[in-house]
C-alpha cells in the first residue's frame, strides 16, 4: 500500500499538473494521470486525486482549458487525416519523360535559405507562464495594498496638520487678545498715576487762613 504522509512540496504540485495536463492533451482520463503520479511519488490514487482538486486544479484552470482544446483539435485532425490519404491515393500518377534537350530552366531552383523553424510551446512553458502570472499578480496585490495603507496614513497626517494650523490660528488670537488687554491696563494704569499727581499739586496749591485777634482771616504762607 503506497502511502506517505509527508506534505506536498512545488515540485511534487508542478509534476501533478504537468502529468494530468499532458494526459488530458493526449486523449487520456485524470484518473491514469493520478496512477502515474501516485507510482511516482509513492502515494495513493485517491491521495493524488484529492490532492489535484483539492488544491492544484484551481491553479491550473487556464492550462486545463488549453488541453482540453487542444485535445480537440487533435481529434479533429485525426478524423480529416484519413479522408485525405484516401484521396491522395486515389489521385493519378502520370509519368512522363522529359527529352534531353528540354532547358535547364524547367528545373526547379532551390534557394540557400534557412528553414524556419518554429519553437513549440511546451504545456510546461504554459504553466511557468502561467505560474509567473500568478506570482506578478499577487505582487500587484501587496503593492495595491502597501499604497492603500500609505494613502490612509497621508489622509491621517493630512488631517493632524489641519488640526494643528487651527490650533496655531486659535493661539494667534488668543495672545493678540492678551496683549490688547495689556495695553489696556498699562493704559488704565497710567490715568491713574496721572490722576493722583495731579490730585497732590491740587492739594498743594490750597491756600490756608488763620484768624487774627482782631477776628480777620489772614493768610499763612507756607
Amino acid at each position: 500500500m503506497k502511502v506517505r504522509q509527508d506534505a506536498w512540496s512545488h515540485e511534487d504540485d508542478l509534476m501533478l499538473a504537468e502529468t494530468v495536463l499532458r494526459h488530458v492533451r493526449e486523449g487520456s482520463t485524470q484518473l491514469k494521470a493520478f496512477d502515474e503520479v501516485g507510482d511516482r511519488l509513492s502515494r495513493t490514487s485517491a491521495a493524488v486525486g484529492f490532492r489535484w482538486n483539492a488544491i492544484v486544479r484551481e491553479r491550473y484552470e487556464q492550462a486545463l482549458k488549453l488541453a482540453k482544446k487542444q485535445r480537440k483539435e487533435m481529434k479533429r485532425a485525426e478524423r480529416r487525416q484519413p479522408e485525405y490519404t484516401k484521396r491522395e491515393s486515389h489521385k493519378p500518377v502520370f509519368h512522363q519523360e522529359q527529352p534531353l534537350s528540354q532547358p535547364l530552366l524547367d528545373t526547379p531552383v532551390h534557394t540557400t535559405e534557412p528553414p524556419v523553424t518554429k519553437k513549440q510551446l511546451t504545456m510546461r512553458d504554459v504553466i511557468t507562464f502561467l505560474s509567473n502570472l500568478e506570482q506578478s499578480a499577487s505582487s500587484t496585490n501587496k503593492l495595491r495594498t502597501n499604497l492603500e495603507k500609505l494613502e490612509s496614513e497621508n489622509q491621517h497626517l493630512k488631517e493632524e496638520n489641519t488640526l494643528l494650523h487651527q490650533r496655531i490660528k486659535t493661539l494667534e488670537n488668543e495672545q493678540q487678545v492678551m496683549k490688547e488687554d495689556y495695553q489696556s491696563l498699562i493704559q488704565i494704569m497710567d490715568r491713574a498715576r496721572r490722576m493722583v499727581v495731579l490730585n497732590d499739586n491740587e492739594d498743594q496749591n490750597v491756600p490756608t487762613f488763620k484768624m487774627d485777634k482782631n477776628g480777620n482771616l489772614e493768610k499763612v504762607a507756607r
